[in-house]
């Protein structure tokens, strides 16, 4: 769950550590900055994955303890490991739990909640909300960061990927009728909300001082000089694990003379760069 999911964007970077950490490491320091624990604090992180957050917090401040909070218990026993490794296992807590139940926590228990990349995959975020604000202690720093895959949607039928399909908008809207029956933009949970929502599940969950910063971009894909884009990633790469790729849709739902036709005049598109990309992401922070 801790994963940066930027599920918005069709597209993949190139995926390098240096670029990953790059790219990660100003998020990690600004829902830090956020939240402000300060000395000898409780911070709760969760949907840790691999503890950028929660690593990130410990190396900031040598007194706060911090509890890794996620789904998977391999994640949290690499987690623990890493602790071990880091000689700040006595500082760490592990607690195996989904954002929307934190019932294992007591009422008013920690001093600060972060969560990065997390609410894409929880069905319920009002009620994880409603857990964020019960374990705060009053004047505790709740402190978010989501990408917002609502942004853009729903594409104009003209348009497929970032990509003008009129030509061929019968075809495109095959494919694109795929996704829409596994994600549908108002139930699937990577879709179902924005930037808006975040701020009425925190209002509405009794936080207060409640702060929005919202990034978006919308520039040409030439303009993307990271931008991992060739055929082959366009058409083998899903947007985000719970979809396929779109060769396997082509597969799917296109005879052969479609698919062919599909192809053809997408793939000068793509390797052309002749798109849009789009993306955004939220930040939010707020009292208890």
């Amino acid at each position: 769950m801790g994963a940066m999911a930027l599920a918005s964007s069709p597209w993949r970077r190139h995926v390098t550590v240096g670029k990953t950490l790059a790219r990660l490491c100003p998020i990690r320091d600004k829902v830090l900055d956020h939240v402000g624990v300060t000395q000898r604090e409780l911070l709760l992180d969760v949907g840790c994955g691999d503890g950028l957050i929660a690593f990130g917090a410990l190396a900031m401040n040598p007194t706060i303890r911090v509890i890794f909070s996620d789904i998977s218990q391999d994640l949290l026993d690499h987690a623990t490991s890493l602790a071990h490794q880091m000689s700040v296992a006595d500082r760490c807590e592990c607690l195996c739990a989904s954002a929307d139940d934190l019932s294992a926590l007591g009422d008013r228990s920690v001093d600060g909640v972060t969560v990065r990349s997390v609410l894409i995959y929880v069905a319920d975020k009002r009620r994880a909300f409603q857990e964020f604000a019960r374990v705060l202690r009053p004047g505790g720093r709740l402190s978010i960061f989501e990408p917002i895959n609502r942004f853009g949607e729903p594409q104009p039928a003209h348009m497929f990927r970032g990509f003008d399909v009129t030509p061929i908008v019968e075809v495109a809207g095959k494919v694109k009728a795929v996704y829409r029956e596994i994600q549908p933009l108002d139930v699937d949970p990577m879709m179902n909300f924005d930037e808006r929502d975040l701020v009425a599940y925190a209002e509405a969950a009794g936080l207060r001082s409640i702060n929005l910063h919202m990034d978006a971009e919308v520039k040409p894909l030439s303009e993307c000089e990271d931008l991992e884009l060739t055929w082959d990633s366009f058409m083998r790469t899903a947007a985000n694990p719970k979809i396929p790729t779109i060769e396997e849709a082509l597969a799917e739902v296109l005879s052969e003379k479609e698919a062919a036709e599909f192809i053809a005049y997408m793939r000068p598109l793509v390797e052309s760069k002749s798109g849009t990309f789009r993306l955004a992401t939220a930040y939010l922070w707020a009292r208890r």
